[in-house]
């Protein structure tokens, strides 16, 4: 069993628990009463435009940990890194809320999205539609979609959810025949994930080869292992439209100083 298919069960194992706490209806509810007909003229920007601006956007991710680097934060001021993120101009944030093996918690997404104006993706393995009801009520503006979790009916499904209830979703792909899927059902902002989940390698070649295989009318974002500002400049020539960074930008004492070094050779 590869590490994806272990979290997914155990993300399957909690949701259903977390059921039995609040009903789909309940929460379907609790989101009705949240939405108030004039809150979409004050949400500011989607997360999709603030990835299609010009040039190369970069999402900062908010992680305490991760399975193939262990505990990455020892110190963990969630909410004072978003805060820094933005005030250092990251166009959007990338929140973990999985427990087990990234320690996140659904409280971080909910105080961060509450505290920032740029938008905030909910990281996680969505396997329910139950999650992607959670991640508008907690206030996230989109939600990640994993393709080889999902296959592509339940990916469709998944995508038109999203759709309804306002939220983006970025539709992460590892290769050619995940990225055709993808494109397939609609997906409209295209991730490619640079690290192998058997062997925790990463491969800055994965998202400049698979790149060609999205047209320039979807985003393409290319997700882990860039921490030098040579490695964003490939990605900008190569026509990549953002770039989702977590080690590197968590481990920084000053955010601001290393948003400024990678930024330092774009156009």
């Amino acid at each position: 069993m590869s590490i994806l298919e272990e979290i997914a069960r155990e993300r399957r194992k909690a949701v259903e628990e977390e059921k039995k706490l609040l009903s789909l209806m309940e929460l379907e509810r609790l989101l009705d009463a949240a939405t108030s007909p004039k809150s979409s003229e004050t949400e500011g920007k989607s997360f999709y435009q603030a990835l299609a601006k010009e040039g190369l956007s970069i999402i900062g991710e908010v992680k305490k940990a991760s399975p193939s680097k262990g505990i990455i934060a020892e110190d963990f001021p969630y909410l004072q890194t978003a805060k820094d993120y933005e005030a250092a101009g990251i166009d959007a944030i990338s929140c973990l809320t999985e427990p087990k093996y990234f320690l996140g918690k659904d409280q971080y997404l909910q105080e961060i999205a509450q505290a920032v104006s740029v938008p905030v993706l909910r990281k996680d393995f969505l396997i329910d539609p139950y999650q992607i009801y959670q991640a508008k009520l907690l206030g996230a503006k989109a939600i990640l979609l994993i393709v080889s979790l999902l296959g592509e009916r339940e990916l469709k499904e998944f995508l038109s959810l999203a759709g309804k209830l306002g939220l983006d979703a970025l539709v992460e792909c590892h290769d050619e025949e995940e990225i055709r899927c993808a494109l397939s059902v609609g997906a409209e902002i295209i991730g490619v994930n640079n690290r192998n989940l058997k062997s925790f390698s990463v491969n800055l070649e994965n998202s400049l080869s698979l790149r060609n295989l999205v047209p320039k009318n979807q985003l393409f974002v290319a997700e882990s292992g860039m921490s030098k500002p040579e490695e964003l400049r490939r990605l900008e020539e190569a026509g990549v439209n953002a770039v989702l960074i977590g080690e590197s930008l968590m481990r920084a004492e000053s955010k601001k100083e290393k948003l400024q070094e990678l930024r330092s050779l774009l156009k």
